[in-house]
C-alpha cells in the first residue's frame, strides 16, 4: 500500500507548511524557549494533523484549539513551556503524561524522552492520538484510559510527569509516582477562574515547589477511585 497520502499530509501545504512551522518557532523563540531540542522537535511535529481537518490551517496560530469532548489542544506556546520546565530538570529516560489528549504533547515529549506513559479518561480521544502516534512511528508511547489522578503507579518513579489538565489541589498519587532522585512535575494547579503553572521536584521525602507563570487549562476531572 502507498504511503504518499501520509507523507503528503505530514508535510502539509500552505499554512500547514514548513514556513508556517517557521512562524511558530519564532514566535516561541520571541517568547523565550530556548532549548534548542524541544524547539527543533516542536518544528518537527506536524501539529496540523491533531485537530480536525477545519482547523488544520489554524493549527500553528498561538492559539488553543478544541478537539472535542470538551478538551482542547494546548496552544504552541504552552506545551513548549511544559516541556522545556521538565528537561531541563530530567534526562527524561522515563515520563508520565497525564491527559492525552489530541496526542500533539505526547508526541512531542516521545521525541525527547526514552519512554512515554500517557493517561487519558476518554478513550475516544486516547484512541485518536494512540492513531497519530502510529501515523508518526513513536514506537516508544504506551497509553491507559483512567483517571489522571491516580497516575500509573506501577510504571514507576518517573523522572518526569506533565499534566495537561487542572486539578483544585496537586494529586498526591503523582507526587509519590516521582523519582526521589530529582524526578520533576509540571502541572497547572486552580479553579477555572485562577490558576497557576508548577513545578514540583522530589528529593528523597522532601518536596520542592516553584511557580512558573499563570495558565488557564481545562480542569482535571475526578473520578474518586482508580479507573
Amino acid at each position: 500500500m502507498s504511503t504518499a497520502p501520509n507523507a503528503l499530509q505530514l508535510a502539509g501545504i500552505g499554512m500547514t507548511s514548513a514556513r508556517a512551522r517557521q512562524r511558530m518557532i519564532d514566535r516561541l523563540v520571541s517568547r523565550g524557549i530556548s532549548d534548542e531540542a524541544v524547539l527543533m522537535v516542536m518544528a518537527a511535529v506536524p501539529r496540523h494533523i491533531f485537530v480536525d481537518e477545519a482547523l488544520s490551517h489554524r493549527a500553528y496560530d498561538d492559539t488553543t484549539l478544541p478537539i472535542g469532548y470538551g478538551q482542547t489542544l494546548s496552544n504552541s506556546y504552552t506545551v513548549a513551556r511544559m516541556t522545556s520546565l521538565v528537561k531541563e530538570c530530567s534526562a527524561l529516560e522515563s515520563v508520565l503524561e497525564i491527559g492525552s489528549g489530541s496526542g500533539y504533547q505526547t508526541s512531542v515529549l516521545a521525541h525527547l524522552a526514552k519512554q512515554v506513559w500517557s493517561v487519558e479518561r476518554i478513550a475516544e480521544l486516547q484512541d485518536r492520538a494512540r492513531s497519530r502516534c502510529r501515523l508518526l512511528s513513536l514506537s516508544n508511547v504506551r497509553f491507559r484510559v483512567a483517571d489522571g489522578h491516580w497516575g500509573w503507579a506501577e510504571k514507576g518513579p518517573y523522572d518526569a510527569i506533565v499534566c495537561t489538565a487542572a486539578p483544585d489541589a496537586v494529586p498526591s498519587a503523582l507526587l509519590d509516582q516521582l523519582s526521589p532522585e530529582g524526578g520533576v512535575l509540571v502541572i497547572p494547579v486552580g479553579d477555572q477562574q485562577q490558576q497557576r503553572l508548577m513545578r514540583y521536584r522530589r528529593y528523597g521525602d522532601d518536596i520542592q515547589s516553584e511557580d512558573v507563570e499563570e495558565a488557564f487549562f481545562v480542569p482535571l476531572v475526578n473520578t474518586q477511585v482508580p479507573l
